[in-house]
């Protein structure tokens, strides 16, 4: 159902079943997939495709230009998958030609009240957002990571998967997944061990990483820990995450640690 106030471009691509509320603009380049739910005052524009059964609440500005003094207008794009639910004033910038040109949101993820995901970041699937909480550009929080209301990503930052921040943070450092943040600064507080149960992992592999946490962090020569770390803990699918998350990008990015100021 398309209300009689809504405007929509003729060259818009909707699928069946997509709802579009009062007074809600839709542009030329943007398609919208089927069973979505595009509620009142909503604003949707640029290279945009947004996949099935999402729900996009009032005042939300999607594909709209990057918050970059770079970008001259170039041609890029924003892809946003299935059954997210986008909130009130929530903000998502499609890419920039310096950054690949590409925005993505996975599936199954919450944003809250006046969320922003910038230019050129990735998001994977079921990770939630609160309230207020922006990601710099090039962000990367993979999937199931949850950020606390007010929490600040700064550009760049990579939170990892299943890794938990707390409201309040400065995120300027990467986040291990199935890591705990928070502080003023965020400091790394332990492993998400709670999230880690929810997922149905055995309890023996929870002690598994919990034993290589300590190891990897018992200072702060992460280099020579990853070194030292005994054969058992590098078998284990969990800690390679760790592992590989923290050889990956970490001459670039700092990793935020329990020694963190």
């Amino acid at each position: 159902m398309i209300h009689k106030t809504a405007i929509i471009d003729p060259k818009a691509k909707l699928s069946g079943n997509v709802k579009i509320g009062p007074y809600s603009v839709i542009g030329p380049n943007v398609e919208i997939g089927e069973g979505t739910i595009v509620q009142s005052h909503v604003n949707i524009t640029g290279n945009t495709k947004i996949g099935l059964n999402n729900k996009i609440y009032p005042f939300a500005s999607i594909g709209n230009d990057p918050q970059d003094l770079k970008f001259k207008g170039e041609e890029t794009e924003l892809e946003i998958g299935d059954n997210n639910k986008i909130r009130e004033y929530v903000t998502i910038n499609p890419g920039t030609k310096g950054g690949g040109g590409l925005t993505k949101v996975g599936n199954n993820c919450l944003f809250m009240v006046s969320a922003h995901i910038a230019h050129d970041c990735f998001v994977g699937d079921n990770v939630i957002l609160a309230n207020n909480v922006p990601l710099g550009g090039h962000a990367h929080v993979d999937d199931n990571a949850i950020i606390g209301g007010n929490s600040a990503v700064q550009q760049f930052t990579r939170v990892g998967k299943s890794a938990m921040i707390g409201g309040m943070c400065g995120v300027v450092r990467d986040v291990i997944p199935y890591g705990i943040a928070h502080g003023n600064r965020s400091i790394l507080q332990g492993l998400n061990v709670i999230g880690l149960r929810r997922k149905n992992i055995p309890l023996k592999e929870i002690y598994l990483l919990t034993d290589a946490y300590k190891e990897i962090f018992k200072n702060e020569n992460l280099t020579e820990n990853l070194k030292n770390l005994a054969k058992e803990y590098r078998e284990n699918e969990l800690v390679l995450e760790i592992i590989n998350f923290i050889e990956k990008d970490n001459k670039k990015r700092p990793i935020c640690t329990p020694f963190s100021k």
